[in-house]
């Protein structure tokens, strides 16, 4: 948790989130807040991450299917954070 750039809980609709989130198949795809290409190794991430309960979180986010839907719901002090 002390290494995370932001600390996220994963909420189940998209009314608590956010940010809704498109996981994405590759670097390439991924970009902005809201395509994320996830990795396991912290060299490659552009943001450190911490999944944690939705009182502790800076960031609620929530899963989308389509590029099209993924963003930002409404202005956010952590908007632009994930690009690092």
């Amino acid at each position: 948790m002390g290494e995370a750039h932001i600390r996220i809980a994963i909420v189940a609709t998209r009314e608590e989130a956010d940010l809704l989130v498109h996981k994405v198949s590759s670097w390439g795809l991924a970009r902005g807040d809201a395509l994320w290409f996830v990795t396991r190794s912290k060299q490659d991430a552009t943001a450190w991450i911490f999944p944690t309960s939705v009182g502790m979180a800076d960031v609620k986010i929530c899963f989308v299917d389509n590029f099209s839907e993924a963003g930002w719901q409404k202005s956010h002090p952590y908007k632009g954070k994930f690009n690092r």
